[in-house]
């Protein structure tokens, strides 16, 4: 066959991974052999978005098209975690004792639906997201909490008002949980947010929800008036109006080979969860490799210490002391994804790093099993009082190589007389499991928040409560990391915060609760033709800085063409 500009060829094995993602989701509507489109860009994603209600948008398929529909007050530098105004004209008037937050407001901005935002429409979203609304079925925000009202001062002012101290409450108003709707998109039910129903769900941000393909596919399309992007960009001599794509397809592609497969033979641009064994092999093709930090907590097991099995800290001690972090991290990962050194990343608001608290230990685990009571069974495995030491961890599909990961730490385990089992069943099913620990013992999490108040949601009872420190009763099993948790969202000082959130570290580490696996990062594959893409503070996908080069791809193209690699 001769090949000729612009005309494109793929490896055999590629290309039927490709012809069946065709035929699956129609992705070749977004491609095709001429190469990729000027001011179109295809997203290859994991998995389907859930919901694009912002409070619960932190799933990460739901937050990378929140990200890109909605407009926030504040606009937070991913780079360097600080604050600027967005659709707020300043950052905000905050009182004494951080209760109260009076904001000033852009008088130029639109929903996509054309009806504007203004004061009241501010205060309805805050109103929404701080109480939630139980007969729709919509949470309120876990990172705005204390939450009591909002109130329109004039026009263009408003003042949120919280009953306990809420330093953290700016940077929440940055994050897509805080997402700014319109006034039709807030009187949705839960239902209203699901999927086959994106295209209801109205912000002011520079993409639009133009097409859904339940489960399948959503097309994003640029607002041709968008004229109210961060002014710190403009400072920086970057866009702050139209985006330069038109259209944004993003496409669902569960199988890591499909992605990889789409990738590399260019039928997608950009492909979020690219795992660690691939990222040599596309930097190997040229395409690019962006490692996006969540800046929050790290990749974990957390130990639900108030089960009966785990109650005995010599117990969790010895889990932390069998298993070989090191190991399983250059068995299964990259550079990528640095080890944990604490139940924060390095790169989190309020890190303190715990030297020496993870130690690999396989001898000392068996001593800590002996003096807690455990001795070997007949196949190797402790039993106490005729109890076998059977411990179920989940699998948590939004986490790379989960499954992976326990399978080694099951093997590890085993070698000193623990046994681990991994909990079947799909992403609803993982997600019910959680919250009993009667199921799951040993739970896979993180969580991504670039304030100090991230430690605070993973752990605390009335947030995450992934420790399940609080049972369904309402009793509390620890109340001095309750106390802890508090201090970090109630300390009025930034120095008081990090040193609240270097106090639940320490105790975390004292207490055996948590064994910290890696610092979890975003990794995206990028066509070597895509130019500013990026991600926001936490690692969800930002495409409104993003321009496709299709003259730089061609040259690409026709290199491929005559042999060269």
């Amino acid at each position: 066959m001769t090949h000729t500009p612009g005309h494109r060829r793929f490896p055999a094995k590629i290309l039927a991974v490709i012809t069946a993602l065709a035929t699956t989701v129609g992705l070749t509507a977004c491609g095709t052999d001429e190469g990729p489109t000027p001011h179109e860009l295809t997203y290859l994603e994991s998995l389907p978005f859930q919901t694009l209600y912002p409070p619960t948008a932190g799933y990460y398929p739901n937050g990378g098209v929140v990200n890109n529909i909605t407009d926030r007050l504040l606009w937070q530098d991913p780079d360097t975690r600080e604050l600027y105004p967005w659709i707020a004209t300043d950052l905000p008037e905050v009182n004494g004792d951080a209760t109260e937050f009076t904001f000033h407001l852009r008088d130029d901005v639109t929903y996509s639906d054309g009806t504007p935002l203004t004061a009241e429409n501010v205060v309805a979203n805050f109103d929404l997201f701080g109480k939630g609304d139980k007969s729709r079925k919509l949470t309120s925000s876990e990172q705005i909490s204390t939450y009591d009202h909002g109130e329109v001062l004039d026009d263009h002012t408003v003042r949120f008002h919280f009953t306990d101290p809420e330093p953290g409450f700016p940077q929440a108003t940055s994050s897509f949980n805080a997402g700014l709707l319109a006034d039709a998109t807030l009187k949705l039910t839960d239902e209203g947010f699901a999927p086959g129903n994106a295209r209801n769900v109205i912000g002011s941000g520079p993409f639009v929800i133009t097409g859904e393909e339940r489960d399948t596919e959503l097309t994003l399309s640029a607002r041709e008036d968008y004229n109210w992007a961060p002014p710190e960009l403009g400072r920086r001599g970057l866009n702050t109006r139209r985006p330069d794509l038109d259209t944004v397809h993003i496409v669902v592609a569960k199988e890591d080979s499909v992605r990889v497969g789409g990738i590399r033979s260019r039928q997608g641009d950009v492909a979020r969860q690219i795992e660690a064994p691939e990222e040599k092999h596309l930097e190997e093709a040229g395409i690019g490799i962006l490692s996006a930090p969540t800046a929050g907590v790290n990749n974990q097991i957390d130990f639900r210490f108030r089960h009966p099995l785990l109650s005995d800290i010599r117990v969790r001690q010895a889990i932390i002391a069998g298993v070989d972090r090191k190991r399983i991290l250059s068995s299964l990962f990259s550079a990528s994804y640095p080890l944990a050194t604490s139940a924060l990343a390095a790169t989190a608001k309020g890190y303190r790093e715990q030297k020496d608290a993870y130690i690999y230990d396989p001898a000392r685990a068996e001593q800590l099993l002996d003096a807690a009571g455990w001795v070997p069974g007949a196949d190797g495995i402790r039993v106490r009082d005729g109890r076998r030491l059977t411990l179920t961890a989940n699998d948590a599909a939004a986490q790379p190589r989960t499954r992976e990961v326990v399978t080694m730490v099951q093997e590890q385990l085993r070698k000193i007389g623990i046994d681990v089992q991994l909990y079947p069943g799909d992403v609803a099913a993982q997600k019910a499991a959680q919250t009993d620990e009667s199921t799951i013992q040993l739970n896979v999490t993180m969580v991504g928040r670039a304030d100090y108040d991230v430690i605070k949601s993973q752990y605390y009872s009335d947030d995450r409560n992934q420790l399940l420190n609080m049972h369904p009763d309402g009793s509390i099993g620890d109340e001095h990391l309750e106390e802890l948790l508090r201090r970090v969202s109630s300390s009025p000082t930034e120095q008081a915060r990090a040193d609240a959130s270097g106090d639940v570290q320490d105790y975390l580490t004292e207490q055996a609760y948590i064994l910290p696996m890696f610092e979890e990062p975003q990794v995206y594959g990028v066509q070597p033709y895509v130019h500013g893409f990026r991600a926001e503070a936490i690692g969800r996908p930002w495409f409104y800085l993003t321009s496709v080069d299709a003259g730089q791809a061609a040259a690409a193209d026709t290199t491929a063409g005559n042999g060269e690699k």
